[in-house]
């Protein structure tokens, strides 16, 4: 497979910077409903999940496929005086884990520190480059 285009390797970065762009802001969404009991529907925040697939064959970078729900089970805590409390006093709390999340979060940055590398090596390359035809 040969890269097609001469600024395939921007092109990657960048898709790589726009994707982790989009991961971070579904960690910030996941963090901030990490206690909402309800989410308008009667029911917790369901953790989102990024999924990631290939830009066109593979070698073009990476897009944000979708954003999928969590579906593992809610977590039940005691809580008699809560207002979304059962008739047992317990309550449906989100599957979020702050721990996990803090994790994504850092190895989304890291990934979207690298890409952002990518292109600032890119660039001292391109001005040494022009440096030696002048």
């Amino acid at each position: 497979m040969q890269v097609s285009g001469t600024f395939g390797p921007i092109d990657i970065a960048i898709s790589g910077i726009r994707a982790q762009d989009e991961n971070i802001k579904l960690i910030s969404s996941n963090v901030a409903n990490a206690q909402t009991t309800d989410n308008g529907t009667g029911q917790p925040y369901r953790r989102v999940e990024a999924i990631f697939k290939t830009d066109s064959d593979g070698i073009g970078g990476v897009i944000l496929e979708r954003a999928a729900p969590d579906m593992s089970p809610f977590i039940k805590i005691q809580k008699p005086g809560h207002p979304n409390a059962d008739s047992e006093g317990n309550v449906s709390m989100p599957n979020v884990s702050l721990p996990i999340e803090m994790m994504n979060l850092t190895m989304a940055t890291r990934a979207y520190q690298a890409n952002t590398a990518i292109l600032k090596r890119y660039q001292k390359m391109v001005n040494s480059v022009l440096e030696l035809l002048r």
